[in-house]
């Protein structure tokens, strides 16, 4: 069994020529809330879910993104209720959320 049971990347690249990236829609604030908010609801910790900071993940033409592991779900989101989404139907009941997906 693995350390912890579900990671969840949030790419918050800040790309230096201009070009689009998802520090462009505030990725580092997103990520934070996510962070507290797994916290909040006690899912954080050994056995259960890690919320991390990653570098680009390549699909900077999509929007901001997230990818949870293992089950390797990409999704896009546009703000905190979108997260809270994620979490709730996702981290929580286990249900992918087919309409933030990419």
């Amino acid at each position: 069994m693995s350390y912890y049971q579900k990671h969840l990347f949030f790419c918050t690249n800040q790309r230096e020529d201009g070009s689009p990236c998802c520090s462009d829609h505030d990725a580092q604030a997103m990520r934070d809330y996510a962070k507290k908010r797994v916290k909040a609801l006690n899912l954080n910790g050994e056995g259960k879910i890690r919320v991390n900071s990653a570098g680009c993940l390549g699909r900077c033409g999509e929007g901001p993104v997230i990818v949870v592991y293992p089950e390797a779900v990409w999704y896009t989101y546009v703000d905190q209720e979108d997260i809270d989404e994620i979490v709730d139907e996702h981290l929580v009941n286990g249900q992918v959320v087919d309409r933030l997906k990419i």
